[in-house]
């Protein structure tokens, strides 16, 4: 069997890492034909000479100019790059882990293309959902084998099950490092509080929406367009342990759950290798050392994140698009120390107020709606209105 040839974006982020580490244990089975990262070329150095990688792409055209300047194989910039990164004949699969929305268009490329993409982006299936599935509908070919944890967990309970038989989707989430605070201590949240994730280990920007649970409110949007659950059966459940990842009632009482520790190694050699499960090397659950698990409801109050993204997607068209451009915004800028923790929903939900919603027919909408998003979240946020 030939090696299976993979596109890795965002390399040198959290989900980058995390394949790095399963490629390691699987020479024989995935070879790394390109890479492409945001802007940390310098990070890329190590990983194009361990793997011996002969294309890689920079989102940023300085992070680009300065690459090629020191790495001897074919460097691409930019979205173009992204894209014919994607695109590339040499490429047989895609795992798309880039932050944020600039990795929505390689989604979308590459199932043009005819491959299966291995999806950690979920901004992708939040601002163009309904643009994907409408992909991979006029292209069969192609597919999409989620890899965030909860998404994997949905993926891997369903085994191949239509949506007629499921009941309710139950998506887990640890609840953040603030799950236990009162709201009333919540205007003194600080940068460093919201960096401190109580069980997984992930880039800044998830890890902030991990403590708003947008985080979690993008992975409903997520279901809704991965499984075809409608939003009044894509529910949340606190689960502090991070032990099970999600769960699927299905209509005849039966309740699936995928639990295992938490650790990204397990749903990304999942996506690379399904229908197979190959060894690797993590640690193996306990259960009898865990005890028991515990599940709360979340508070949509303490967290309005989590019922904007709700709203955002009932109404369907760009708005989800609009919520997960002002989010990015929002995010960057309490990172920035400019807004604080509790200023990020509300911009956003003055945003949407704002906010012509209209359907999404074209990328092209859902590009302009992302840039208006963006420009008004600034605009509020710097102004103080």
């Amino acid at each position: 069997m030939s090696p299976k040839r993979i596109a890795l974006l965002g390399a040198t982020g959290s989900i980058g890492a995390s394949a790095l580490k399963v490629l390691r244990q699987h020479p024989n089975r995935f070879h790394i034909a390109a890479v492409a990262v945001g802007r940390q070329w310098e990070k890329l150095l190590p990983i194009l000479e361990e793997f011996q990688i002969p294309v890689a792409a920079a989102y940023d055209p300085e992070a680009a100019d300065a690459l090629s300047k020191v790495f001897k194989g074919k460097v691409l910039s930019g979205m173009e790059g992204l894209l014919s990164l994607v695109s590339d004949a040499s490429v047989d699969y895609v795992l798309n882990g880039l932050v944020g929305a600039i990795g929505c268009r390689p989604t979308l490329e590459a199932l043009r293309c005819g491959k299966t993409v291995g999806l950690a982006n979920k901004e992708s299936m939040v601002m163009a959902g309904g643009l994907i599935n409408a992909a991979l509908k006029k292209h069969p070919e192609s597919a999409i084998i989620p890899i965030d944890s909860e998404h994997s967990a949905v993926f891997q309970c369903l085994a191949g099950r239509p949506a007629s038989e499921v009941e309710s989707i139950e998506l887990t989430a640890s609840g953040g490092p603030f799950r236990d605070w009162p709201e009333e201590k919540f205007d003194a949240i600080t940068k460093s509080d919201a960096l401190k994730h109580p069980t997984w280990v992930m880039g800044e920007k998830i890890t902030i929406d991990s403590a708003t649970l947008m985080n979690k409110g993008l992975e409903v949007i997520e279901a809704h367009y991965l499984f075809g659950v409608d939003f009044d059966n894509v529910r949340v459940v606190i689960h502090p342990k991070s032990i099970v990842h999600s769960m699927v009632q299905f209509r005849d009482g039966s309740l699936m759950a995928q639990l295992g520790c938490p650790d990204m190694q397990v749903p990304i050699q999942y996506a690379l290798a399904y229908p197979e499960r190959l060894s690797l090397q993590v640690p193996r659950l306990n259960l009898a050392e865990i005890g028991k698990l515990e599940f709360f409801s979340p508070d949509m109050d303490k967290f309005p994140c989590l019922r904007l993204a709700y709203e955002a997607g009932r109404k369907g068209g760009t708005a989800p698009a609009i919520l997960n451009a002002a989010n990015e915004v929002a995010v960057a800028l309490f990172l920035e120390e400019k807004i604080r923790f509790v200023e990020i929903p509300k911009i956003l939900e003055r945003v949407l107020e704002r906010a012509s919603i209209g359907p999404l027919l074209s990328f092209d909408e859902a590009v302009a709606a992302d840039a208006w998003a963006r420009e008004t979240a600034r605009e509020l946020a710097l102004s103080g209105s």
